[in-house]
């Protein structure tokens, strides 16, 4: 049932033979989504309200981030005038690498969404770790969807300045905190699983990518961030006291991280 999912995620994940980036961007999203339904298709006869609750979470964490990065990519003003020259275009990019990111995407994509996945193979019921996963995750879409709308409305008053109200006021990079409440929520869930080195391995490598991936991002928007409004007294300020993605953790900075490939 891992090739399975792994070969959804690839389908879904496809999109970014268009536009490499949108490996892990669009086709991130609907990937996730794409598991979502395929484990409710699977599982059908055995899905508790919990099990079934987080494969509804994740249609709606894939549907929702898939939906929002697609009518990002249409829309043609502020935001691809500000990633053009960030970000390579997909001609730029060999097939063979192409190929390459396509396949190790899906294959963390499938790797993220194995705990629930075990959990549903090894016939495990609901206990206090599928709760608190579920919980956790829910809270993690919330906040990352809470993000974006106060960011949009914030950009629509101010289009030339930073965000440091709402959710932005407790962490710089509250949409990446609410993917790591997501996928800790998911990991979390399967603690009470996990049987043999195996599962163990396939868990730890999806978490530690996504962590991976979420403070490479954090650290490609504060390099950018700090190129556009460096110079401003006000946000120099705003850096030096909000953590840049865990709330209460003095994380100030990740820019001095090079292994964080931006």
């Amino acid at each position: 049932m891992f090739f399975v999912i792994f070969v959804v995620a690839m389908i879904f994940s496809a999109v970014g033979f268009k536009k490499y980036i949108w490996f892990i961007s669009i086709g991130y999203g609907f990937a996730i989504a794409g598991i979502g339904g395929a484990l409710l298709i699977s599982f059908r006869e055995g899905l508790s309200l919990w099990t079934a609750l987080y494969c509804v979470l994740f249609l709606i964490y894939g549907v929702r981030l898939g939906g929002y990065l697609a009518y990002r990519e249409t829309d043609r003003t502020t935001y691809n005038k500000k990633m053009k020259g960030e970000i390579k275009e997909s001609d730029d990019v060999s097939f063979i690498t192409k190929l390459l990111i396509w396949v190790f995407a899906a294959l963390l994509y499938a790797c993220e969404s194995a705990p629930l996945l075990f959990r549903l193979q090894t016939g495990h019921g609901t206990d206090v770790f599928l709760v608190i996963g579920v919980i956790l995750s829910a809270a993690g879409i919330v906040v990352e969807t809470l993000s974006d709308v106060q960011k949009q409305q914030a950009k629509r008053v101010a289009p030339d300045s930073f965000v440091s109200t709402g959710l932005f006021s407790l962490v710089r990079c509250p949409n990446y905190l609410g993917e790591l409440m997501m996928w800790t929520g998911v990991f979390i869930s399967g603690l009470s699983v996990y049987n043999g080195l195996v599962m163990w391995l396939v868990a730890l490598a999806g978490y530690i990518g996504i962590v991976y991936v979420m403070f490479s991002g954090a650290r490609r928007l504060e390099l950018s961030q700090e190129h556009t409004y460096g110079q401003d007294p006000a946000y120099r300020e705003y850096v030096k006291k909000t953590p840049i993605m865990i709330p209460f953790i003095p994380l100030y900075s990740v820019m001095k991280y090079k292994w964080l490939i931006a």
